[in-house]
């Protein structure tokens, strides 16, 4: 499972600026293996439009717990480093893209 180590060092000043959807997630978990072709998807449309990552909770103890994260996957959408939206469990291409589209218009 593909995570981006130096956003989770960074987190509040990676998702601070614009549209940024971060999946929480464990290569444990078979649901989450089976969110990552869709968040892969994602993150090659929005490229540019919005920032898409993926956060392993077990390097990352500290921000989930912050975020109250208790099931992954967890996807929360952030704007400008606000949550927009949040979701538990599996989500559609579809769910995710609408979701993301309303925010960067």
């Amino acid at each position: 499972m593909a995570t981006n180590r130096s956003f989770g060092k960074n987190f509040d000043l990676s998702i601070s600026k614009g549209v940024t959807l971060v999946d929480f997630n464990a290569p444990w978990c078979k649901p989450c293996r089976a969110q990552e072709p869709i968040i892969s998807a994602l993150k090659k449309i929005y490229r540019g439009a919005a920032k898409v990552a993926m956060l392993n909770i077990d390097e990352n103890r500290e921000i989930a717990f912050k975020l109250g994260i208790q099931s992954i996957p967890t996807i929360i959408i952030y704007k400008d480093g606000m949550e927009m939206n949040r979701f538990i469990g599996l989500q559609n291409n579809e769910t995710l893209a609408k979701a993301l589209q309303r925010l960067v218009g």
